[in-house]
């Protein structure tokens, strides 16, 4: 997993729905229902297929405690997802709107702030609210910070395993300095505990994020074992911090109600999809659902179809607060196994439009039916076809054209990439398997993602992270014979040359990722680890010069560009960057290291034993990099 920060952040303002259901009569009444609910408790698991939980009849699942959240509650057995997406689904589970509504539509884009969600009504109804997430695609400058009093999104301490060695070593592939993306569940539950314990005598709403099982599945150790025992086992791991927080809850489990959803499931090759995010079919949009305690029944199943649209208005009616305005439904019905109104039922994907430049691709579900509304579109009988295997759109034009006018009320097939223009989101989304980074095709006849499932199939394999040495520069050089352009697969082959040490040919492939417009600086940090390697200190600086251009806020690349600099025989004109990086981020200890030895360099002798005691005061006690910066204040002194 290759990751560089960066810094800018652009905003996306998109249309709303063209039908929003309306509130229901208490939100119209201006009243609220009694509340049944004290508390809430929401727990999300990333890339969850609900068939891979033993309460939904998967034999082999370790999921004990899913199982009891079923037996003690209502299971849904056919919720879906609004997008197969992390933070579009999310969005829409916390604001009760498709994404068209909230504005979220991929990964990286940021929330409306003016779409309402269920933390600001629980909050300005005197709930204390906090959430705590296990992956940056959910991060706070996406929105959905809004609401929360507290938001534990802090994935790692930047830079705390960084080293201190004398040499140039840029803060690229594994080294210190660049931000991470996910932390374990178990993190997330012991930070959302401790708060648990600051917050019992409140009435309170806690999110629980788990990014257990999002790939790669498991430690890389553990790459031999077949892929899908290894997404069982991370699948049993979310079970387990599942329990802790259930277990927590103690005395007040009874009073709160406990939601626990997917964002969206994962594919193991069906429709010849790998992950999520580009296909609309069932296996990324099916997830679980499950609603218990706070006075529900037990031991109920609903069938009927839902979506994560409905968690909204049914969780705020439970709590007693006031509804706002959705386009989701209450399942309060449900919840009593009386029928839910008939509708259809929205969904969308366009991470094909803006990750590749290809269609974005739209569906809607009637009744039995299936629409996917594409260059190609596709109709399918669920009843007799739950498998989304028989197209049926050529035998069935009239229903067809006829769902084809339902999708078009609720979005348009158009959108801009603008949202997720940020070079440091685009880079740290890629490095978790989402964005490839290409840009829209403007207007005209975009290609239909049907067409181009071996490309994005073989990227999101990369992406995933579960290919390995030869085999991944095999899928790598793959890509690039098929798409010579393609900047990702040229960036991401560029550094598994670099870290092989053919740096003339990882050369080679960061220009062209560079030339092919590759979002981010991560093609000039590795152009200019190979200048580097060289000691072409002249040519590395101009790279990284570029990259300022590019991203003048970068830390990373600031203290890259003093280090080359430094080591260059110039470190009275690496003084300045250096400190550039660490105003923007302290705990970079590599670059605070180097400024220590660019002063000496310089001659300033008390500034350089100022900054190695700083470092010093910063590193842990135990840190292997301690004797190293003890040597350098003895011979400053």
């Amino acid at each position: 997993m290759r990751v560089i920060g960066a810094a800018l952040l652009s905003v996306l303002a998109v249309a709303g729905c063209r039908e929003r259901t309306p509130p229901p009569p208490a939100a119209a009444s201006g009243a609220a229902a009694p509340a049944t609910a004290r508390n809430l408790v929401l727990i999300t698991i990333d890339t969850l297929r609900a068939d891979r939980v033993g309460a939904y009849g998967y034999g082999p699942a370790r999921t004990p405690v899913m199982d009891r959240l079923a037996r003690a509650g209502v299971k849904f057995t056919h919720a879906y997802a609004t997008a197969p997406i992390t933070l579009p689904s999310h969005a829409s589970l916390m604001t009760g709107r498709y994404p068209p509504g909230h504005a979220a539509r991929d990964n990286g884009m940021r929330l409306d702030l003016a779409a309402p969600t269920i933390a600001d009504a629980l909050a300005h109804a005197g709930f204390s609210t906090a959430g705590f997430v296990a992956a940056y695609p959910l991060d706070r400058r996406f929105g959905l910070i809004k609401g929360f009093q507290t938001y534990g999104d802090r994935l790692s301490p930047s830079g705390q395993s960084g080293g201190a060695a004398t040499g140039t070593t840029l803060a690229g592939g594994s080294e210190n300095g660049r931000a991470v993306n996910e932390r374990p569940g178990r993190a997330v539950v012991d930070e959302a505990l401790a708060w648990l314990d600051a917050h019992r005598a409140e009435r309170f709403f806690l999110w629980v994020h788990l990014f257990e099982p999002h790939a790669p599945y498991g430690p890389p150790a553990g790459r031999s074992r077949p892929l899908q025992a290894r997404y069982d086992d991370e699948v049993a791991e979310a079970d387990v911090q599942t329990g802790r927080v259930i277990e927590a809850l103690g005395a007040d489990r009874a009073a709160t109600l406990v939601v626990l959803a997917a964002d969206h499931g994962e594919s193991f090759g069906e429709h010849g999809e790998i992950g999520h995010s580009l296909f609309v079919y069932d296996t990324t949009l099916r997830v679980p659902l499950l609603l218990s305690g706070a006075h529900l029944p037990s031991g109920r199943t609903s069938d009927q179809p839902v979506t994560l649209i409905d968690v909204a208005p049914t969780v705020l009616r439970l709590l007693g607060v006031q509804p706002f305005d959705t386009d989701g439904i209450d399942l309060g019905p449900a919840l009593s196994g009386a029928p839910l109104p008939v509708r259809d039922i929205y969904a969308e994907s366009f991470a094909p439009l803006l990750d590749f430049g290809w269609s974005p691709l739209r569906s809607i579900r009637s009744g039995n039916w299936k629409y996917i509304s594409a260059p190609t579109p596709e109709l399918y009988n669920l009843s007799a076809d739950p498998g989304e295997t028989t197209d049926r759109s050529r035998l069935d034009r009239p229903r067809a054209a006829a769902l084809e006018a339902r999708v078009g009320r609720y979005a348009s097939g158009e959108a801009t990439s603008q949202g997720i223009a940020d070079p440091d989101a685009r880079a740290r989304l890629q490095a978790l398997g989402y964005a490839s980074g290409s840009a829209p095709a403007p207007g005209g006849n975009r290609p239909d993602p049907k067409e181009r499932r071996g490309l994005a199939g073989r990227l999101a394999q990369v992406a995933s992270g579960e290919l390995q040495g030869a085999a991944l520069e095999a899928a790598l050089r793959r890509i690039v014979a098929e798409d010579p352009q393609n900047p990702q697969g040229n960036l991401r082959l560029g550094y598994v040359l670099l870290d092989s040490d053919r740096c003339n040919e990882a050369a080679t492939r960061f220009r062209a990722a560079i030339s092919g417009g590759v979002p981010s600086v991560d093609a000039h940090l590795g152009l200019a680890a190979c200048e580097t390697a060289a000691r072409r200190f002249d040519a590395a600086a101009t790279a990284l010069r570029e990259a300022e251009r590019i991203e003048p806020d970068n830390p990373i690349v600031a203290a890259n560009l003093g280090l080359v600099l430094s080591d260059g025989g110039h470190p009275a004109d690496a003084i300045a960057p250096l400190e550039r990086a660490l105003g923007a981020d302290p705990d970079l200890h590599r670059a605070r290291f180097a400024l220590a030895i660019a002063f000496a360099g310089a001659g300033r002798r008390q500034e350089a034993a100022d900054a190695a005691s700083e470092l010093l005061r910063r590193l842990p006690k135990d840190a292997p990099q301690r004797p190293e910066v003890d040597r350098l204040l003895k011979q400053l002194q």
